[in-house]
């Protein structure tokens, strides 16, 4: 093309009226050209461009109608500039995906999130030793695959960002995924979503970088970086009336051991409280620890780390507790191997042909849900409707900090980092930094009748 196109004087409104009917062009690069079509009722543009995948042959693409009145941006037509913007967008675009479907199926947004969402159902699949569905992959068919009826859920289209190539990703494409969001999703929940998007994407690109152009990555991180809260409207993770006294855990206790004696859960349920109490662990943490990491002798138990982050952690993080905590746990320890798990349940079956239950078993708890009907009673038994199992973690937390205890091991003990516990921590770290700082307060006044000597104005 560099060699046999013939250029002409399209670039203005007034040279354009001077052409007769006809087609026209304007180079755009040694391949490619915008071209003006002139006729009875005005001109429009288009773009062309060579298909080196098949020869020799060429590719075009509509782009709209000329302003041949002048050269002003107008509603509907478009003057030169606008064109070959346009011009470029498309042939860059169409380069773009022929570089995509040469190497091979095209690599789109759809593709990434199912192969993240496969990874991720196989891996707690693995951890459950049964298949599940992830609560990862459960949410990105929901807000980007898209799934069918299933019960009383109604259908639910794919959303447009599935289908965008991940060659062709733009950062508007991901801001316009967000926007689209339901306004009732919590903050929480739209985040994690944002997560596992960002993650299956980063995935894709590290798998198939040979492949997809370098600007990837810094599109994906602007296009789902986390949006700034006002200060104004931030507020604490953990809720005043979840931050409980050590009477009131006591009594969350107690109101457990009573459930537990009358649920006939044989202590089971009545340990999985006190563990929780004790270490401000996680559910998911505890219900992992096995009969060894009881340390009687080192008075403590073995946490394991949670699965959170990147790995590169310590397998488990050692918490003190104290001798009522591991007098507690000694049924649950006497007896056994130190490689089973700790903290077990009754399994129940339904007897055939009845509608009683009968015991199956025992096994590990498996989902904090199990742990939510029982919660209900123990709470109403307490006289505390409102607190919920994870504010046993939010006081283990407040607690460290109310010792004075270093905020770096407040953060290991609870296996969290320092700037979690700052910003969602920061008004108990304050409580406790008042404390420290008000007994450091000496009297400065001299008190009445004390023998002041004034100074002269020459000896100031």
């Amino acid at each position: 093309m560099a060699k046999t196109l013939k250029e002409a004087p399209i670039t203005t409104a007034s040279a354009r009226s001077k052409l007769p009917a006809g087609e026209y062009a304007r180079r755009l690069d040694a391949d490619a050209a915008i071209w003006y079509r002139r006729g009875r009722r005005g001109g429009v543009w288009f773009a062309r461009w060579r298909n080196h995948s098949a020869g020799a042959n060429y590719l075009q693409a509509p782009i709209g109608p000329a302003n041949d009145v002048n050269d002003k941006p107008t509603d509907g037509l478009l003057t030169f500039a606008q064109a070959e913007a346009q011009g470029r967008q498309i042939v860059t675009k169409a380069r773009q995906d022929a570089k995509a479907a040469a190497a091979g199926p095209v690599l789109t947004v759809r593709l990434a999130v199912e192969t993240y969402v496969a990874e991720r159902d196989a891996r707690d699949s693995r951890r459950k030793g049964r298949t599940v569905r992830s609560d990862a992959g459960q949410r990105l068919r929901r807000y980007v695959l898209g799934q069918g009826k299933r019960g009383k859920q109604e259908a639910v289209p794919a959303a447009p960002l599935a289908n965008v190539g991940l060659h062709a990703l733009k950062e508007s494409d991901l801001l316009e995924w967000r926007k689209a969001l339901p306004r009732e999703l919590k903050g929480s929940t739209e985040q994690r979503l944002i997560n596992d998007l960002k993650a299956a994407l980063n995935g894709a690109y590290a798998a198939h970088r040979e492949r997809l152009d370098p600007t990837l990555p810094a599109i994906i991180k602007h296009g789902l970086k986390a949006e700034k809260i006002d200060s104004e409207d931030a507020a604490p993770l953990a809720r005043d009336n979840q931050i409980l006294t050590a009477g009131q855990v006591g009594k969350l206790l107690t109101a457990a051991r009573a459930v537990d004696t009358e649920g006939n859960w044989d202590g089971d349920l009545f340990r999985l409280v006190v563990v929780l109490a004790a270490t401000g662990a996680r559910f998911s943490q505890i219900t992992r620890m096995k009969v060894g990491d009881v340390q009687r002798a080192q008075a403590r138990l073995m946490v394991p780390s949670s699965r959170k982050g990147r790995g590169g952690k310590i397998a488990s993080v050692p918490v003190p507790v104290g001798k009522d905590v591991l007098d507690a746990l000694l049924p649950a320890t006497t007896g056994r191997g130190n490689d089973e798990i700790l903290l077990e349940r009754w399994r129940s079956k339904q007897v055939p042909g009845s509608i009683g239950w009968e015991r199956a078993g025992r096994g590990p708890w498996q989902f904090a849900s199990e742990l939510q009907r029982p919660w209900h009673e123990i709470r109403d038994r307490a006289g505390m409707p409102a607190v919920i199992p994870y504010g046993l973690r939010h006081s283990s937390i407040v607690r460290g900090i109310r010792a004075n205890l270093p905020i770096r091991l407040v953060a290991a003990l609870h296996d969290t980092s320092v700037p979690m516990i700052e910003r969602h921590y920061g008004r108990w770290i304050a409580d406790g930094l008042e404390d420290l700082a008000a007994a450091a307060v000496v009297p400065l006044l001299p008190k009445e009748g004390d023998n002041v000597v004034s100074m002269r104005r020459g000896q100031e």
